[in-house]
């Protein structure tokens, strides 16, 4: 009879408090309960805002995560995303702690010239495919240590990635109101406890869309990080119904730049007429084709650089990977630059205001955002900037999961949690 009540009060959180379409509602995967040793672990909530750069929350006034910034840890100068800055990439690396060349997404759409096939991020068949994904994302880390998780979306959260998807998961429907996804991050946390999920994601685009159409420094561009930034004040304020040690970890996935320029075609400089292309990426027939692309781009513009791929810098680990392309084209500036023209070549012009996808390092702009409140959490700790892939170790060791190797570390982020004892998961730096 338990069994039959504990039931009924998961399918009343995930269907009644949650007021969607049928299309949208929550997937529920059975995985049984939360083993017995992971219900009194805490909980973690990681939301990520799409394209919120590091200063929008100075610069626009978002007074929820300035407030956080006091309450609980920030990084003033921000979090360094991978290479390259883009969405996918560096969402998975936020929740694997892997480079892209590692865990496989080195864009939002590329060739995998093994596969003989293309990755789109646009396209569900391909991103709801988990054979495209290395490493173990935290929700399958948790899943298969005996604790629930759920998604209300990120990118690859609805494929099956080594065997397993969250007990609870949507795809992706950009029209779900914004604060109905916070209601259901509540209901999730309102289940029993052998149900309740102890990791959860939540995912807002904004203000990424806004960015790109109007540009960074607009007044669109203020408006969708002023909405964002509420939105996280009202998650904040349910939380406390809930009585639970919630940490509430904000990211955002890279910075944005304002455009400058037309758009940049290497086929003016080189004959590709032997590569597959997809955007920038160059993917050669043979290694005489790759040579010879990389004699006629190396000296052809001072808006970019190229680099045979065994050859770019170590510093943007994105050397390893065939899905990367060669050569690699990296660059210089906030530029557009794509392999051949579009259908409509006498469109010179971008049809953005803002992009992203740069050199972090050398774009101080692409820089992405890190707050972090919550009982594990020291308030008013700042650190340096650091890697998007040690937010990864940093949230095993709150959850005391057990990880193996991977890129992040969790010594840059030691410093905020407020237990010093014996690491509860990831290796130090």
């Amino acid at each position: 009879m338990q069994r039959v009540l504990v039931r009924v009060a998961v399918i009343a959180c995930l269907f009644c408090a949650l007021r969607l379409p049928l299309r949208t509602q929550v997937i529920n995967v059975e995985h049984g309960p939360n083993a017995p040793a992971q219900q009194a672990k805490p909980y973690v909530i990681l939301v990520s805002l799409d394209g919120f750069r590091y200063d929008y929350a100075a610069k626009y006034g978002a007074t929820t995560l300035e407030r956080l910034a006091v309450e609980g840890a920030s990084a003033p100068e921000g979090m360094i995303p991978s290479i390259p800055s883009v969405t996918f990439p560096n969402h998975y690396s936020i929740v694997t702690g892997l480079y892209p060349e590692h865990h496989g997404i080195v864009a939002n759409h590329f060739y995998d010239p093994v596969r003989k096939q293309n990755y789109d991020y646009d396209k569900l068949e391909a991103v709801a495919d988990g054979s495209w994904y290395g490493g173990i994302p935290l929700w399958v880390l948790a899943e298969k240590q005996g604790m629930r998780s759920a998604c209300f979306f990120w990118p690859s959260s609805d494929a099956e990635i080594d065997g397993m998807r969250p007990t609870f998961y949507l795809h992706y429907d950009g029209k779900i109101p914004d604060e109905q996804r916070i209601e259901q991050v509540i209901a999730w946390l309102k289940l029993p406890a052998a149900q309740r999920p102890h990791f959860i994601t939540l995912y807002y685009s904004e203000p990424d869309h806004g960015g790109h159409k109007f540009g960074p420094d607009s007044p669109q561009t203020a408006e969708a990080v002023r909405h964002v930034d509420a939105l996280v004040g009202t998650l904040l304020a349910d939380l406390k119904t809930v009585h639970l040690a919630v940490d509430v970890i904000v990211v955002s996935d890279h910075g944005m730049a304002a455009v400058e320029g037309d758009w940049i075609d290497l086929d003016h400089y080189a004959d590709l007429s032997q590569f597959e292309t997809d955007g920038s990426l160059l993917y050669p027939n043979d290694e005489s084709a790759a040579g010879r692309a990389y004699q006629q781009l190396s000296k052809a513009s001072d808006k970019f650089v190229v680099y045979r791929r065994a050859d770019v810098p170590a510093y943007l680990h994105y050397d390893s990977n065939p899905r990367i392309g060669d050569p690699v084209v990296i660059p210089t500036g906030p530029y557009m630059i794509r392999a051949h023209a579009t259908e409509n070549p006498e469109i010179a012009q971008p049809d953005v205001k803002g992009e992203h996808g740069y050199d972090p390092r050398q774009m101080k702009s692409m820089r992405a955002i890190f707050y972090a409140v919550g009982p594990d959490i020291r308030p008013g700790a700042e650190v340096q900037p650091f890697e998007n892939v040690d937010v990864y170790p940093l949230i095993a060791n709150i959850l005391g999961l057990k990880i193996e190797s991977i890129d992040g570390h969790l010594k840059p982020l030691q410093g905020i949690l407020r237990l010093r004892g014996p690491l509860r998961g990831g290796p130090e730096r």
